[in-house]
């Protein structure tokens, strides 16, 4: 077990040192901390998005791994109306409307953005850790079995939208977990040590957790997955669309684009995603076969997950 932590840790540490940034995009989370921690000495820059007119969950966390780690940490508040811009670019990049991919990745649109309005040419993320080290909620109440089956799946698919922003505004994202030693050996730690039963509650990425519980806030360390779109507080999307979209309007709409665009939305925050979409690339119906999603009628393969709108399962 020891060999396991010590060439796992020595892999990690060695990809972080290898980055070239000395911008790190912090939410306080576990992976984010981590690099925090093996760059330390470097003392690089933090950054963390926060949405001032919706509730978050990242702000205690980042200011206590920047203060235990003594790193300069740069808050962006941001207002409803930055966010409302940020949507329409981040869906301009993104190229879809799907509603859980835009309100967490608007997050890394406006943190990236930020780095470039600053003269920043790169910035370190945390993209990975949760494919590679089974982070995801659902996949804790899996069995081994089921578990090893997932995990490839994921790994397998895996995309990172924030390597798309970074491109599209000419910043380099950095992403340490996606190195290819850390990958390969992520590939070889069983299963049993991704997902496993601490203080009487399982835990997602519980290797990297025992790895670093002595080295980063014990707090942060144990955290629960908090999604981006809670972290930052963007998840207040939804009710914020639901308010200003009434229920008559939001029926009218959707009757519309159905009858119109062969194409069905599920909710008001999707609606005026949607829009912004159309306005921009039009329809994105591209097959009716069998392989493209029921609800939008993209082509989606095999997959069970809709990039497009974000429909799961179909």
């Amino acid at each position: 077990m020891e060999e396991i932590y010590e060439k796992l840790y020595s892999d990690i540490d060695e990809s972080c040192k290898e980055c070239k940034s000395n911008l790190i995009s912090l939410s306080g989370g576990l992976d984010s901390s981590i690099i925090a921690y093996l760059l330390k000495e470097r003392k690089p820059k933090a950054i963390s998005v926060i949405a001032e007119d919706f509730v978050s969950t990242d702000l205690t966390y980042c200011q206590m791994i920047s203060k235990e780690l003594q790193l300069p940490l740069t808050i962006y508040n941001v207002k409803t109306e930055e966010i409302l811009e940020a949507i329409e670019q981040t869906i301009k990049i993104l190229k879809n409307f799907n509603d859980i991919e835009i309100r967490n990745n608007l997050v890394m649109y406006l943190a990236i953005k930020w780095a470039k309005d600053k003269g920043e040419k790169s910035i370190i993320t945390g993209d990975g850790a949760d494919e590679l080290f089974a982070g995801y909620s659902f996949l804790k109440s899996k069995s081994e079995e089921e578990l090893e089956k997932e995990i490839k799946r994921i790994c397998s698919v895996m995309h990172f939208p924030t390597q798309k922003i970074g491109k599209a505004l000419g910043i380099t994202v950095e992403s340490p977990f996606l190195n290819e030693k850390v990958k390969r050996n992520a590939e070889s730690i069983p299963v049993n040590l991704k997902i496993k039963e601490e203080n009487g509650k399982r835990h997602g990425k519980w290797i990297l957790r025992k790895i670093f519980e002595k080295k980063i806030p014990y707090q942060i360390a144990w955290r629960e997955k908090s999604p981006m779109q809670d972290g930052s507080g963007t998840a207040g999307l939804t009710n914020l669309f639901d308010s200003i979209i009434g229920e008559e309007k939001f029926v009218e709409k959707k009757l519309t684009v159905e009858k119109n665009d062969g194409v069905v939305i599920r909710s008001r925050e999707s609606m005026h995603y949607y829009e912004i979409y159309k306005k921009l690339f039009g329809s994105p119906v591209e097959s009716k076969s069998e392989e493209s999603c029921p609800y939008c009628k993209h082509h989606v393969g095999k997959s069970k997950f809709c990039r497009m709108c974000g429909a799961f399962p179909i």
